[in-house]
């Protein structure tokens, strides 16, 4: 069987813990900050799981991680 393509995009956005769970960075936090209040900014810095209805698409994605 040939080797499969990971998504370029999802293996630099996604890492797998352990349990199998998918790690993700919170979105908006890359520019407009002024805005944004501090604590808010502070919040978008913790990481979080990417939602079980979405598992599956992601590991498809990222075969080899």
């Amino acid at each position: 069987m040939p080797k499969l393509k990971s998504h370029s995009g999802a293996k630099k956005r996604f890492n797998l813990t352990k349990n199998g769970k998918i790690k993700r960075a919170k979105a908006y936090k890359s520019h407009i900050l002024t805005k944004k209040t501090t604590k808010r900014t502070r919040r978008l810095r913790a990481g979080g799981y990417a939602d079980p209805t979405n598992a599956k698409t992601v590991l498809k994605m990222i075969p080899y991680k």
